[in-house]
């Protein structure tokens, strides 16, 4: 469980947090952090929070951001009201790091999202975008269905092709939380 303090990193996607207030502190009203983005930092990809706010206050550097279809840079001093249910991404063009706090309204499951995504990337298990294989990803994203969504498909057309996924992506030992403990590893040495 995530901790005001905590800092956990993407080493993929250049992301590090630093958690200022958490869902357990709030009630779960909003977790709130700063991200720091290295030069050439990103988001994972273009997603949707169905029933989010997410506010971005620009620190330091540039942000470049995506959201509702429109293009922004933003400097320190800057910020933006990303609405549940706005398509959205952001990346770091600048040379210098990109710091900005961030405040997602309500906290629902994020922490853990965040959590186990980061917690592959650190183990190398995602992609050079920062994604783990389909069917773990399914599992995940059925978990999380309430907290990130991917943007233009109707909900019940991503749940219909989630669900085999997330099906298959059980039967193979993978679950919602990354424990960090692989079921590979479990599976060899129970051989």
């Amino acid at each position: 469980m995530i901790k005001a303090g905590d800092v956990i990193e993407n080493p993929v996607t250049g992301e590090v947090l630093e958690f200022v207030r958490t869902s357990a502190e709030t009630d779960g009203e909003l977790t709130e952090f700063v991200c720091t983005v290295k030069p050439g930092g990103f988001v994972a990809g273009t997603h949707v929070h169905p029933r989010q706010d997410e506010l971005f206050e620009i620190l330091s550097g540039t942000m470049t951001v995506r959201a509702g279809g429109e293009r922004l840079t933003l400097e320190a001093g800057e910020s933006i009201l990303v609405e549940a249910g706005t398509p959205h991404r952001f990346w770091n063009r600048g040379d210098e790091d990109l710091r900005f706090r961030v405040e997602v309204r309500p906290a629902l499951e994020f922490e853990r999202f965040i959590e186990t995504m980061y917690g592959l990337a650190q183990d190398g298990k995602t992609s050079r975008k920062g994604m783990p294989n389909p069917l773990r990803m399914a599992v995940i994203a059925h978990a999380h269905f309430e907290d990130v969504r991917l943007p233009y498909l109707p909900a019940w057309m991503q749940r219909m092709a989630i669900a085999p996924g997330a099906a298959l992506g059980r039967l193979a030992r993978f679950t919602p939380v990354y424990d960090r403990v692989d079921p590979d590893a479990i599976l060899a040495t129970s051989a």
